[in-house]
């Protein structure tokens, strides 16, 4: 196997310096996060958090266009851990992805170094750990990627950003929050909800008439939330890397794992005011609060929080068909988003996916079209480039749902790079779904009820103006669907985002495969790579 990683190296020598050569054109930063446990109380009762650099949330990671991130991460906890850069697309690289199919985790008392280029985006984006449970004690933070100089953005200049992490919270450990999995019980409804790691406290202090770039996420594992700003109006902006039609909203809901960047201008009346973030399809309904604080101040925030939707499921996609593409606006290129008529390219092929839950050697698991994924020793992508067997087997899964009992196994779905690929997420149950997709983002052309058939394409897809993101919601009893440019080679997961779910088997792999061996088209090994399973015999 060494002398495998050898030849790879010698022949990719020269694709390496290449790569070199364009990184260095853009500027790097360097960060050193030490990932260890620690005290906190959110909700009011001490437990162990999941701490970054001693931060909780983790420190927000800011950087431009093309920027080169790099991350030595020492973990310290007592169980090996992996950092995923939900909505990165690690163009070319999907060793830097993160995640159990693409990286052998970095064991305790050891580090390891992610390189990243923040390739062709723009945004709002997040980081979380992606091993057992461990990102329901913390160890998450956000990510935001500005747009370079010479490029404009579709909005005058705001006179400053926030990041805003909304999370649903437990006051159990996030082991014990795992047996509860293991066990096969169901998993308990959240405690509460944080905005920034606390249920009330969180203030943000801003000048009355001036403009301010809120950028939103939902960094929760199993809750929707509804965003809302008390007296102020919402002007959505940019929903996950994609500039938007300027909508102006009371309130809007982010689904688990989606994030949205809202302008807002304060009013000159010098008094305070709530934020607020509730859930979405609870019972009972959670509720955080945070203050938009104002320079003069002459009273605290008070009266009534302003009110949000809470089991209006057919509210909430009726809104979710108001988020559309702004086509004249750059994204990270020069050339208008408008400019990819997404909606005039042959589909080659269709994936229909659904969601179900099941009982499998008496235990409860997950499945995507009747498989429930097991995690193997060995990262699918040494696999494939060791070309070591009997890790996984390409198109295990069926393109659409099959009859028959649900399994174990390991799904990978084998497609070819440049394919252009109609997925819709099909949902027979009886909760909202959210499913995200590593190394891209995708168009969200459609959401309904009932079951998805090829009629819908003409009934409600929008093939003009849908949104790219890289995290769709499925609402209960329905589907959504999404056009995806496979353009990005690599081994990357397609997961749910709600992450008992994904825990217990809700996802999978998309190979995307040419046979060309070239750095047009995807990166070498890492020479730091970590080797683990059958790839280090």
């Amino acid at each position: 196997m060494r002398q495998a990683i050898v030849l790879h190296f010698l022949v990719g020598i020269l694709a390496c310096l290449s790569v070199s050569y364009v990184e260095a054109e853009d500027a790097s930063r360097f960060l050193t996060w030490e990932v260890t446990y620690g005290d906190i109380s959110p909700l009011g009762v001490k437990q162990r958090g999941i701490l970054v650099n001693g931060q909780f949330p983790g420190p927000t990671v800011n950087a431009v266009t093309n920027d080169n991130v790099i991350v030595n991460v020492i973990n310290k906890l007592d169980e090996p851990l992996l950092i995923t850069w939900n909505g990165v697309k690690q163009r070319k690289t999907s060793w830097q992805d993160g995640v159990l199919g693409t990286n052998c985790p970095i064991p305790p008392n050891s580090n390891w170094t992610y390189r990243m280029q923040m390739k062709d985006q723009i945004g709002t984006f997040t980081y979380f750990p992606s091993t057992l449970m461990h990102r329901a004690a913390g160890g998450f933070g956000g990510l935001n990627i500005l747009a370079r100089s010479v490029i404009p953005v579709p909005y005058p200049k705001p006179y400053e950003e926030f990041t805003v992490l909304v999370s649903d919270w437990w006051k159990k450990d996030h082991k014990e929050l795992q047996n509860i999995l293991d066990s096969g019980a169901p998993f308990p409804l959240p405690d509460g909800i944080l905005i920034n790691g606390l249920p009330r406290s969180t203030s943000f202090s801003v000048l009355p008439g001036q403009t301010y770039l809120f950028r939103v996420s939902n960094v929760g594992l199993t809750t929707s939330i509804n965003f809302r700003i008390q007296g102020h109006k919402l002007i959505l902006v940019e929903v996950e890397g994609s500039h938007t039609a300027q909508e102006v909203y009371e309130s809007l809901d982010i689904h688990v794992g989606q994030s949205s960047s809202f302008l807002v201008t304060v009013h000159e009346n010098p008094n305070d005011y709530f934020i607020v973030a509730s859930t979405r399809f609870t019972k009972p309904i959670f509720t955080a609060t945070a203050v938009l604080q104002l320079e003069g101040s002459r009273s605290p925030a008070s009266g009534s929080l302003p009110i949000g939707p809470t089991y209006h499921v057919h509210w909430s996609m009726k809104q979710a068909r108001t988020v559309r593409w702004n086509l004249t606006a750059n994204a990270a290129r020069p050339n208008p988003q408008g400019s990819f008529h997404y909606g005039t390219i042959n589909v080659i092929r269709t994936l229909v996916l659904a969601n179900s839950a099941a009982n499998i050697n008496g235990k409860k698991r997950y499945c995507v079209n009747k498989i429930s994924y097991e995690n193997p020793e060995t990262p699918l992508k040494l696999a494939d480039y060791f070309n070591i067997p009997g890790v996984f087997t390409l198109n295990s899964t069926q393109d659409t749902p099959p009859a028959g009992p649900a399994v174990l196994g390991t799904s990978v779905i084998g497609t070819t790079l440049h394919d252009f690929v109609e997925i819709v997420f099909q949902n027979n149950e009886n909760t909202i779904q959210s499913w995200h997709f590593d190394g891209y983002d995708f168009w969200t052309v459609g959401f309904g009820g009932g079951q998805w058939n090829t009629t819908m394409r003409r009934r409600f897809y929008n093939l003009v103006d849908a949104p790219t993101r890289y995290t769709v919601q499925v609402y209960p009893n329905g589907w959504s669907a999404i056009l995806v440019s496979l353009d990005n080679k690599g081994m990357w997961n397609l997961r749910s985002a709600i992450w008992p779910r994904r825990y217990l088997g809700q996802e999978l792999y998309v190979r995307v495969w040419n046979n060309e061996a070239s750095p047009y088209t995807e990166y070498d090994i890492p020479e730091n790579a970590i080797l683990c399973g059958k790839a280090k015999k």
